[in-house]
């Protein structure tokens, strides 16, 4: 596998307890590919993570929960409803391309992003949610907001 994979996978490894609280992950490697999990929560939040590197490509899923519902999911998969949203339509040409886009309002929404990394995913997670309940409302008191799916904007 790639040096720069593995030195990518180490470097989030090293972040996880930083970024996140009751992290707990799964690390399984061969020569062809890496693949990282993590379940870790922020907040109220739980957090999922993957990240794929194979010899074809790098995969990764990003998701964040509160009570069962994504709240936020940053993926690169070939989804269906991301390649209409870039290109119009569902085509051989596109099938199987992987598509970077955020699912919102419990996967009722897609928009689409550029490629992210996990450190990426930190600093959107540390921009967009709060840690705290709503006490008024009693739920997370900061939802991300329309248009909050590139980080660095």
């Amino acid at each position: 596998m790639d040096r720069t994979a593995s030195e990518y996978i180490d470097n989030v490894v090293r972040a996880i307890p930083t970024a996140f609280e009751q992290s707990e992950y799964e690390f399984d490697a061969t020569p062809s590919r890496i693949i990282l999990s993590v379940r870790c929560k922020y907040g109220p939040y739980q957090v999922f993570i993957t990240e794929l590197f194979s010899n074809a490509a790098r995969k990764y899923r990003y998701y964040v929960l509160y009570q069962n519902q994504v709240v936020a999911g940053f993926d690169n998969a070939p989804d269906p409803r991301a390649i209409r949203m870039k290109y119009g339509t569902i085509g051989r040409d596109h099938t199987g391309e992987q598509i970077p886009h955020l699912h919102l309002e419990n996967k009722k929404r897609i928009e689409l992003t550029g490629e992210l990394s996990f450190f990426d995913f930190v600093q959107w997670v540390k921009k967009n949610l709060s840690q705290t309940i709503d006490p008024c409302g009693g739920g997370p008191a900061v939802f991300p907001s329309r248009g909050s799916g590139n980080p660095a904007g």
